[in-house]
């Protein structure tokens, strides 16, 4: 169940990373909407975070979360803010999956 929580805690990071781009690119109520949804993303991610390292190790599940949230803002970034998915951000992005998933392999 922790890693569960860890990976949804990574996806609520992967969440305020994506609403604040979106508020970069937003005026007035809708800039605010989206600032909105950054707080409570970070706010339910960190929460989450801060629930799974009772029983996880710190170091493991930090590297996993940030992890978690560099590669979904990666991918935010390429699908949503057309930003580049040349060869070699795509080699480094596989190379940080494969990390993620060797250490929840090498975690007990």
């Amino acid at each position: 169940m922790n890693w569960f929580l860890l990976v949804i805690a990574g996806l609520f990071e992967v969440g305020f990373a994506a609403c604040l781009g979106k508020a970069r690119d937003s005026f007035g109520a809708e800039a605010t909407y989206w600032y909105a949804g950054f707080v409570v993303s970070l706010t339910i991610s960190m929460l989450l975070l801060m629930k799974v390292t009772q029983n996880l190790p710190i170091g493991t599940a930090y590297a996993v979360w940030t992890g978690i949230g560099a590669v979904g803002t990666v991918l935010v970034g390429i699908l949503v803010f057309k930003e580049p998915a040349d060869f070699w951000r795509l080699f480094f992005l596989v190379t940080l999956i494969s990390s993620i998933v060797g250490l929840k392999l090498v975690s007990h």
